[in-house]
């Protein structure tokens, strides 16, 4: 079987870093990923898809990312469910980031780029419950 997912797209705003119970780094952010294909007004339309990055390479993003960055993703796709403040179940779709590569120039010369930082422990990651998930 096979769960591969590759965006290119740019963030919709700063990352937003948190830390698991166990002290591991986890990284979210939203890219917009335009369609290939547009409308008969000749408008693209655009996906907000959430990545999510843990360890290390969540920490590389936090650092060096933000609002407008153009960046390639090399993941798999999870779905979970969770329970809304509402008390609502719900379901979310997002990306496991496995590698992030930056496309653009930053915004601070002296940032690093055409970064790629393969993550590691997955295994860790996956044994991980949804309620120790910090978002």
């Amino acid at each position: 079987m096979l769960n591969r997912v590759i965006l290119i797209g740019r963030l919709t705003r700063d990352p937003e870093m948190r830390y698991t119970q166990e002290g591991i780094a986890v990284t979210s952010f939203d890219l917009a990923v335009d369609r290939p294909y547009s409308n008969r007004e000749g408008e693209k339309g655009t996906d907000f898809i959430r990545i999510v990055t843990w360890r290390k390479l969540a920490e590389v993003c936090a650092n060096n990312l933000g609002k407008g960055r153009l960046v390639a993703v090399d993941g798999r796709l999870r779905t979970r469910t969770y329970e809304g403040r509402d008390g609502v179940r719900r379901r979310a779709a997002e990306v496991v980031a496995y590698t992030v590569r930056f496309l653009d120039r930053p915004r601070q010369p002296d940032e690093l780029t055409d970064l790629g930082v393969e993550t590691e422990g997955l295994e860790e990651e996956l044994a991980l419950g949804e309620e120790e998930l910090p978002f």
